[in-house]
């Protein structure tokens, strides 16, 4: 019985926000009977809404549900503050995104009318590989998600897309050593993508922060210090020890700033008198 709702709802995606009883039968798989009775019963729960036209489309309830889940909402609202100012610093498109099973999923992302155009949307996915926040989720992800990953077909979208398990090994690597990546014509070769990872209060990574800005004329290593500073300012928000601690930089300025002033030697030689 679940599995066949689960067949159901999952007949809806973005490219099919709103089908047809007939249509929700031939893509979920299932009698047009079926169909019925069981379209019926998520009506009336809630999960589906039938609009004017006949169509169903998902209903308001599956938005309650989805505001419980920590990964979403949740960490969605904690983050805001951080996606504004660094939306606001670059105009461009910033983006939040979580580990689900072998892709990332967007949950958040803000966008301006002149920011260069993308393909992911809130709610959607894309595959780890060739974004930015996925490299970063997938670096730091358990080895058997790296595993399976590595050992499937990995997608090419343009001539820059990552396309061999060695190649991507490499670049995880690199991901792990310098906590940001920069990923530049991977999905669009218009685009390239800044990201970081952000921690959560057990300093796992639990999202990654991403902005998407034109690849044409832009310093990507310049925009690096603004991604890093706003997925720091996330995972210090989610209790993140690390992010809490003060960075070896500030670390080494507030030591010189108690240390006391060094003597002169002129000082020296007239205690030495």
């Amino acid at each position: 019985m679940a599995t066949r709702l689960f067949r159901i709802l999952d007949a809806f995606s973005s490219e099919r926000s709103a089908l047809t009883l007939s249509a929700i039968s031939r893509h979920s798989g299932l009698a047009l009977t079926t169909t019925h009775r069981l379209v019926g019963e998520l009506a009336s729960w809630g999960a589906l809404e039938r609009d004017s036209q006949g169509k169903y489309r998902i209903g308001l309830r599956m938005y309650e549900l989805a505001a419980l889940a920590p990964r979403g909402p949740v960490l969605r609202e904690v983050a805001m503050p951080f996606l504004g100012d660094l939306y606001e610093a670059t105009h461009q498109n910033v983006q939040l995104g979580v580990l689900d099973g072998l892709e990332v999923v967007f949950v958040e992302r803000l966008s301006g009318r002149e920011a260069v155009r993308v393909v992911s949307r809130v709610g959607g996915r894309l595959p780890l590989h060739a974004t930015g926040v996925g490299l970063i989720l997938l670096a730091h992800a358990e080895h058997a998600v790296q595993e399976a990953v590595l050992d499937a077909p990995l997608k090419r979208f343009t001539s820059k897309t990552i396309a061999t398990p060695q190649q991507l090994r490499r670049v995880l690597a690199e991901v792990r050593r310098n906590g940001f990546v920069i990923s530049d014509g991977q999905i669009e070769l218009s685009n390239l993508s800044v990201a970081a990872p952000v921690h959560d209060e057990t300093d796992t990574v639990a999202a990654a922060l991403s902005v998407v800005v034109p690849s044409r004329g832009a310093d990507p290593r310049a925009l690096i210090p603004a991604v890093r500073a706003a997925a720091r300012g996330i995972s210090r928000a989610l209790g993140s020890p690390r992010a809490l601690a003060l960075p070896a930089s500030a670390r080494r300025e507030a030591a010189s700033r108690a240390a006391p002033p060094s003597r002169t030697r002129e000082e020296s030689l007239g205690d030495a008198e």
